[in-house]
This record gives structure tokens, C-alpha cells and sequence, in this order.
């Protein structure tokens, strides 16, 4: 008779694995999905299409953590050290992508209190913001205003508290250092695909509606030499957070000297 359990074994040793490309590919056939559905606002199915592909990615890598086998050793040492979320996280990237969501959460509101409804599209308050140009009122959009970030803010209020729940209890919680790492990092990663894919779509929406007429004036002008530089971050973040979702190990983010310490 064939024995089945180092196969199984092998399966549940690489179950996180799978689980995190899953919710990516899930995530991306969704997107594709979603900004291909019938609509008569080019942004919305944007809006969709970014969410559901940052949630998904989210609830692959938290689906991996819980699948993670943990190491069954008869002996197990402990630190008297106390176990910090912050030494668990990537110790340069977090405060960048903690930075992102602060901008983002910033641009959200800043466009829900500038947005005002479009009188030529009902049941879409908040999509535009009225400007006066040359005398005459003029709609630009699509703004980020409570139509468009509403689904944004929905996807942020699950998504964060969540994972602040998942880094603690890895924490907090039995395994190996290296373990310990990689889980966190690959959530920390998922969170910032959510955050830096929300920030470039706000950043794209902005740049568009301030560059599709000649009215925005100074203020739009400054408005786009801030959203330069925090979309370039955007870039970098989303493809530093893609890699670590998919292989924790292949970034490198700590300062030298630091090693991994195993109080498991």
C-alpha cells in the first residue's frame, strides 16, 4: 500500500502558498471581470475592479496564515523579551505603507468635502467637483467624493482591523522566528496591494479631472506636483508588496546587523 502522508504533508507545508497565488488570481480574474461589466461611468467599475482585487489578495494571504502548519517541538525556548507587532513587520516598508494610507485616507476626505453632485447624472452625489471658469460653472470629474471612495473606505474599515488582528496573533502566538517573519510580512504585504492600489487610482482620478479642462487654477497645479511624487511611491510600494505576497523571502528590508533571533 502506497503511504499517502508524505504527500499530505507536503500539501500542508505549502497550503499558505498556495492559498496567497490563489486569492492574487482570484483577485485579478475578478478585476477583469468587474472593469468589463456594462456601465455608463468609466470609473466605477475601476473603483470595483481595485477593491475587490486588494480584498481578495488580503483574504488569500490571511486564509495561508491560517493553513501555516505551526512546529510541534517536544522542547520550546522563550524570550523574556516581550514579542512586539512592530519588530514582526518589515521594519523599512510598514511606516511607508502606513504613510500611503494616511495619504490616502487624507485624499478621500479632502475629495469628499470638495465634491458636489453632477446636475446631468442622478444618483451619483458626490462624483465631481464644481469649478467656476471664465465666469461659468463647470463640472470636473470623476472626482473621488463619497460615490466613488465610498467602497474604498468599506474595503479599508474591513480590511485593516483585520489584519492588525492577524499580526498580533502571529505575535503573540508559537513558531519559529523565520515563520513568524514570513507570515507577517506576506500580510503586511497584502494590505499594502489595498492601500497602494487604492492611492494611484485616487491619484489617477484627481490628475484627470484637474487636466481635463484649464480651470483648476494654482491650486490644481500644486494639487498635481503633490500627487507626482505619491503616485511614484504608489508604484513602488504595490510592486514591493506583489513580490512579498508571493515569496516573503525573495525581499530583503531589514538593516544589517539585524538577525533573527529564535525565542519560538
Amino acid at each position: 500500500m502506497l503511504d499517502t502522508v508524505p504527500l499530505q504533508s507536503r500539501f500542508l507545508d505549502h497550503a499558505e502558498h498556495y492559498a496567497r497565488w490563489s486569492g492574487l488570481a482570484i483577485g485579478i480574474a475578478a478585476a477583469q471581470q468587474l472593469v468589463a461589466m456594462d456601465s455608463g461611468d468609466i470609473a466605477m467599475p475601476l473603483v470595483f475592479a481595485i477593491t475587490a482585487f486588494g480584498l481578495c489578495a488580503v483574504g488569500g494571504v490571511l486564509l495561508g496564515d491560517a493553513l501555516t502548519l505551526r512546529p510541534q517541538e517536544a522542547v520550546r525556548t522563550a524570550s523574556l523579551a516581550p514579542r512586539l507587532v512592530r519588530d514582526q513587520v518589515p521594519p523599512r516598508m510598514a511606516p511607508l505603507v502606513l504613510l500611503q494610507a494616511a495619504s490616502l485616507v487624507t485624499l478621500l476626505l479632502i475629495g469628499a468635502a470638495t465634491a458636489s453632485s453632477d446636475p446631468g447624472q442622478k444618483g451619483r452625489a458626490g462624483g465631481v467637483m464644481t469649478v467656476t471658469c471664465e465666469g461659468i460653472r463647470t463640472s470636473l470629474g470623476p472626482w473621488p467624493g463619497l460615490y466613488y471612495s465610498g467602497p474604498m473606505f468599506a474595503a479599508l474599515a474591513v480590511a485593516t482591523p483585520v489584519c492588525v488582528w492577524a499580526l498580533r496573533r502571529i505575535t503573540h502566538g508559537p513558531g519559529e522566528q523565520q515563520q513568524r517573519r514570513d507570515r507577517a510580512w506576506a500580510i503586511t504585504g497584502a494590505w499594502g496591494l489595498l492601500v497602494s492600489s487604492q492611492v494611484l487610482l485616487v491619484a489617477l482620478m484627481i490628475f484627470v479631472a484637474l487636466t481635463e479642462k484649464a480651470c483648476a487654477g494654482p491650486l490644481g497645479a500644486a494639487a498635481i506636483v503633490v500627487l507626482c511624487p505619491l503616485s511614484l511611491l504608489g508604484l513602488f510600494t504595490f510592486g514591493w508588496s506583489l513580490v512579498t505576497v508571493v515569496a516573503p523571502r525573495a525581499v530583503d528590508d531589514e538593516a544589517p546587523g539585524e538577525g533573527n533571533s529564535d525565542d519560538a
